[in-house]
């Protein structure tokens, strides 16, 4: 039974970077629900690195700090799928490369370009294909965190960054309304094992504790991220809109919990 009823669906899923990806998750579990999925990554070298993953399924190259490669990468896809029932942001960009600083000595290049990758990518993109997007049945959804509230010093100006983007899935879900039902939702996680995290300072210590701090005491997997977004990609979930679903396994309500509290040694 097609319970998601994505067959046949064409879905476009930016940020596959390797196996470990949110994204490549999600295009897994697109493609075994029938869907045929279309992946963009942002260079060359990530294409060709990205094909022994994804087979013969298509893999597109766009830099979304330029918009004019936004533009062509539109118009190279509209000419092979001129419809588009889902679109999925998994990009998300900080430079850590002056290590850790406190967050008022963020340095004003590196929160730009984060924002402009990481939040004003989605908008650009949504824009450029909103023609191409299935105006009955449309889904968009993007990648955030469970809170941006959590003031953790090592994640620092990428919280606020986030924060653009959750504000931006609402402005856009109303912005579309008016001339489409395409939905717009973010998916929220807890910590996660990602290359792309792995370069964030002192990670490590915070996702273990973070795993502890869940109610099963196991971390939220990449496979549940993307069991999310693809159900957020099916009319199945079309009464969902303007929405952040956060997956962390309970741990937002578990900060307390008498395990935490008295921890050996604190």
């Amino acid at each position: 039974m097609d319970f998601l009823q994505l067959e046949g669906k064409t879905v476009l899923v930016f940020g596959v970077a390797n196996r470990k990806s949110v994204a490549f998750h999600t295009g897994r579990v697109l493609a075994e629900a029938g869907a045929t999925v279309v992946y963009v990554v942002r260079s060359p070298a990530r294409q060709e690195s990205v094909r022994k993953l994804v087979g013969e399924a298509p893999i597109y190259v766009c830099d979304v700090e330029h918009q004019e490669q936004i533009d062509k990468l539109r118009d190279d896809i509209a000419a092979a799928h001129p419809q588009l029932h889902g679109i999925v942001h998994s990009i998300a960009f900080a430079d850590y490369s002056a290590g850790w600083l406190p967050f008022h000595e963020t340095p004003r290049p590196a929160f730009l370009q984060a924002i402009d990758i990481s939040c004003y990518s989605l908008i650009a993109i949504c824009n450029a294909f909103r023609e191409m997007l299935d105006k009955e049945n449309g889904s968009v959804a993007a990648i955030s965190i469970s809170t941006t509230r959590m003031a953790a010093e090592n994640y620092g100006y990428m919280a606020p960054v986030k924060a653009a983007l959750d504000s931006s899935i609402a402005f856009l879900a109303k912005s579309f309304s008016q001339f489409s039902h395409v939905r717009f939702n973010a998916v929220c996680p807890g910590l996660l094992k990602t290359s792309a995290s792995a370069g964030i300072p002192g990670y490590v210590d915070s996702y273990l504790y973070a795993e502890q701090a869940t109610l099963r005491k196991q971390a939220v997997s990449t496979e549940e991220v993307a069991n999310t977004v693809a159900f957020l990609m099916s009319p199945r979930s079309s009464g969902i809109n303007a929405q952040g679903l956060v997956i962390d396994a309970g741990m937002s309500i578990n900060y307390f919990d008498d395990g935490l509290i008295h921890r050996e040694g604190s």
